[in-house]
């Protein structure tokens, strides 16, 4: 049997685990729930994310509804893993008094470019599926204006985590509770500085992270005063042709979509010396150096690295026509974008 052939397989064999899955959760009596994640777009189009899931329903009274209602929670990682997706459902976008209708991918989710009309600075975008409460997303609209953007990494970035060495991985996904996750020393600093000095710059959390995090991830982000941006995740599992999908083409192809998107702006990468976030900025920067304005790396701390599986060498980008800022932490990025008039 050829590769393709056990791919297609492996496909459809999820595909069935799923509706296994989703039978499971209904006579549980999981609800449906359209989940809206916060946008970007421009003043003729916005990009809409969303996810529709069956997901338990905390039971009225408890200390989980108590948290859920005034956004409290202390969460253990699995338990962002137990919705499940509804493939194929309908759902409606409203923004600017335009209305989309669009369904969800085989995974639920729903990220799609709704053509609108609208002024820069932030709009909302209301998503409607049958049986579930309307969710808002908060849409950030960037102006022609703006020439300057925020692309950040998450894990070990701007949160702590350690996640490439496989069992520590699993365990801040899948054990360890949302509050117990520790936020990079001056990174949120950092962040917010530079969103006061460039009030109209966008944000972009771009991550190899699961949909299944995100309003974890979302939570962290608020906690920790980073300031408000898209959280642009990935969905695991099986393709038609690979096991599982590369979260390196993913920052790859998104990198490359802001470029198409806003050809105008030059865009400050951050990101960390523990995965591949050099290798995917260096390549991004060889074909289009105009759009970056610099390239900030945050240096894992030597038993960080060690989890990791280890970093570059010494940061040699001497040959490299866009300035690559290295430390250990936000304050230390800080002093360096300083020298560049960047904050």
């Amino acid at each position: 049997m050829s590769g393709t052939h056990v791919f297609r397989l492996a496909h459809r064999l999820s595909a069935a685990i799923n509706t296994a899955r989703l039978k499971l959760a209904r006579r549980w009596k999981f609800e449906p729930k359209t989940i809206a994640y916060q946008g970007y777009g421009s003043t003729d189009w916005v990009r809409v994310l969303g996810r529709v899931v069956l997901a338990s329903k905390p039971v009225p009274g408890s200390r989980a509804e108590h948290a859920a209602r005034n956004g409290t929670q202390n969460v253990r990682g699995w338990r962002a893993f137990t919705s499940v997706p509804i493939p194929g459902s309908e759902v409606e976008i409203e923004v600017g008094g335009t209305v989309t209708k669009v369904r969800a991918d085989r995974g639920g989710l729903i990220d799609i470019d709704v053509k609108v009309s609208l002024s820069p600075g932030w709009h909302t975008a209301v998503l409607r599926s049958e049986g579930t409460e309307p969710a808002d997303a908060s849409i950030f609209v960037i102006g022609p204006e703006t020439k300057f953007g925020i692309v950040s990494d998450i894990d070990d970035t701007v949160m702590v985590t350690a996640l490439p060495r496989p069992f520590l991985a699993l365990w801040n996904t899948f054990v360890l509770s949302e509050r117990a996750r520790m936020a990079t020393p001056g990174m949120a600093v950092l962040l917010d500085r530079l969103t006061v000095e460039h009030p109209d710059a966008p944000v972009i959390y771009l991550s190899t992270g699961p949909w299944n995090a995100a309003p974890t991830l979302a939570r962290f982000l608020t906690r920790n005063m980073y300031p408000s941006g898209a959280l642009v995740l990935t969905d695991w599992g099986l393709t038609q042709d690979r096991w599982f999908r590369s979260g390196q083409d993913h920052k790859r192809q998104n990198l490359e979509r802001l470029a198409a998107e806003f050809p105008h702006m030059r865009w400050l990468l951050i990101g960390d010396n523990g995965q591949h976030d050099e290798q995917i900025y260096s390549a991004f920067t060889h074909d289009h150096a105009d759009k970056v304005a610099a390239i900030a790396i945050r240096q894992l701390s030597v038993s960080e690295s060690v989890f990791a599986g280890g970093h570059s060498e010494d940061g040699d980008h001497s040959a490299s026509s866009v300035t690559w800022i290295y430390s250990p932490d936000g304050a230390g990025i800080a002093r360096q974008l300083r020298d560049l008039e960047l904050i």
